[in-house]
Order: structure tokens, then C-alpha cells, then sequence
């Protein structure tokens, strides 16, 4: 068989980013922004679609839940730490012991790893690797903004070329579309193939990047990608497992046994 034996996913635990969502859904101002967002998003023609009450209402949510950090350093939450332990400690009754950890470089993947082999110490036994290719998707210039609908807002241009590509497709200014991220995560897959053929990987990675594999192994459309997405998330720390199938196919087959399950 060419793939893995088994390939399992965690996702990261709760970040600052993640707590900073719940903080902006609660902020006065952001419910009202939304729904005038969504009004005049729906209409827009030309760059004059944004006006000045979205424009101030986008400025007041922006400045008062700015992370003021990159991607690449966000780290967990204290409640993220304690996932990621108790994950750690059940993990091992759940999946194959790994013959390879490859984990993203970015501190919540790296934390995440560092909680998890806490518990679960025969971990700090198994080669890792901080690939690049399992980042979570660049967001560009959005990231300055901690918000899709606020980015679009102060760059009314881009909106527009939001609204017409959907997104899908769309590439953020100085960042990536889900489409980029499908792709370097397909290039990974070759490595996989090539370097761990019947051996147990596992990966430690993000949100996006777990439906990227997902989307690739089971030839998801552009709609499929768009429905997981929106109503199956990844949990945070949550355990996808795929199981290799010899039997399957000429090369054998990947297929999914469990997906998003919860172990805190």
C-alpha cells in the first residue's frame, strides 16, 4: 500500500484569536455592524458601497478587539493548554502510536504539541517535523484587521472582488485563497506517499488545513469544501482519523474512521 497505515489530524487548541471571536461577538457594536454589513454587501456595485456608518462601526470593532499580533505568534489560551493535556493523555488509547509527528511551525501548533507530549511522554521519543505546507492559510493584509467583514469594509475594492470570486476562491490581499492552501497541502501528500508508506503519521495543524486534506483524499467539489465548512468545523484539539486499506483500489485507500472527536 502506498499511504499510511493510519493519518491522524489534531487541530490546535483554543487561541488567543479564538477567544478574541467570542470577545468581538459580545462587543456593542458588532452585532449592528454585521447586520449592516450583510444589508449593503448584498447591493454593492461600485467601491461607494461602503458608507460612513459601516466605515465608523468597522473602525470601533477593529480598534477594540485588535489582537495586535501575527498569525505565526498567536498563542494559546490557558483553556487551550488544558485541552490539549487532556488530549494528550487519552490520545494514546485512541490512535496508533506514531511513527512520525509533523507539526505547523506556528506557536499554537507548537504549544499544542508541547501540552500534548506533557502527558503522553513516549511522544518526545518519535521524529518531528515543523513542515511549512500545514500552515493555517495566510490571510494577508486581513490579518491587520482580526476580521473578514472589517477588512472588506476599509478595503472596499477588495470587497467587491470578494463578493464576485466568493470565499473560495478569493486570494487575500498578500495572503492565500482556500484553493492555495488545497494545493501545497496536495503537495504534502506526496511527501507522505514517497516517506511513509504503512507507517502511522501523525499531524498537528489547523482549522483550514485539515478540511485541505480532507478535500483532497475524498475529491471534494468547491461546494462540498463550502459545507464542511460551515456547519463541521474542526473543534479545537479535535481528532480526525484516517485508516490506510490495503485491499482498496490498486495502491489501497485512505478512508476516514473518525472525524472531529472531542477527548476533553
Amino acid at each position: 500500500m502506498k499511504w499510511p497505515n493510519t493519518l491522524t489530524f489534531i487541530r490546535h487548541g483554543e487561541s488567543k484569536y479564538n477567544e478574541l471571536k467570542v470577545k468581538k461577538s459580545v462587543h456593542k457594536d458588532y452585532d449592528r455592524f454585521c447586520k449592516l454589513f450583510d444589508r449593503d454587501f448584498k447591493t454593492a456595485k461600485n467601491e461607494r458601497w461602503v458608507s460612513d456608518e459601516l466605515r465608523e462601526l468597522a473602525e470601533k470593532v477593529w480598534h477594540a478587539t485588535n489582537l495586535s499580533m501575527s498569525d505565526y505568534d498567536t498563542p494559546l489560551t490557558k483553556t487551550g493548554i488544558i485541552q490539549a493535556k487532556q488530549v494528550g493523555k487519552k490520545l494514546e488509547k485512541t490512535v496508533e502510536f506514531p511513527d512520525v509527528i509533523y507539526v505547523s511551525p506556528y506557536a499554537r501548533t507548537r504549544h499544542t504539541f508541547d501540552a500534548m507530549r506533557s502527558e503522553w511522554k513516549e511522544l518526545k521519543k518519535v521524529k518531528t517535523v515543523y513542515e511549512e505546507r500545514i500552515r493555517e492559510q495566510e490571510h494577508g493584509l486581513a490579518t491587520v484587521f482580526n476580521d473578514w467583514r472589517v477588512y472588506n469594509v476599509m478595503n472596499p475594492l477588495q470587497g467587491l472582488l470578494y463578493k464576485l470570486e466568493g470565499g473560495y476562491e478569493y486570494r487575500f490581499l498578500n495572503g492565500e485563497s482556500k484553493t492555495d492552501v488545497r494545493d501545497r497541502v496536495r503537495d504534502f501528500l506526496g511527501t507522505l506517499v514517497r516517506e511513509h508508506a504503512k507507517e502511522n503519521v501523525l499531524v498537528i495543524s489547523h482549522h483550514l488545513t485539515i478540511l485541505s486534506f480532507r478535500a483532497n483524499l475524498e475529491h471534494w467539489d468547491r461546494e462540498q469544501f463550502t459545507y464542511i465548512d460551515r456547519n463541521e468545523k474542526p473543534i479545537n484539539c479535535g481528532v480526525t482519523v484516517y485508516k490506510g486499506h490495503p485491499e482498496l483500489g490498486k495502491d489501497g485507500k485512505l478512508v476516514l474512521d473518525i472525524y472531529n472527536k472531542k477527548l476533553y
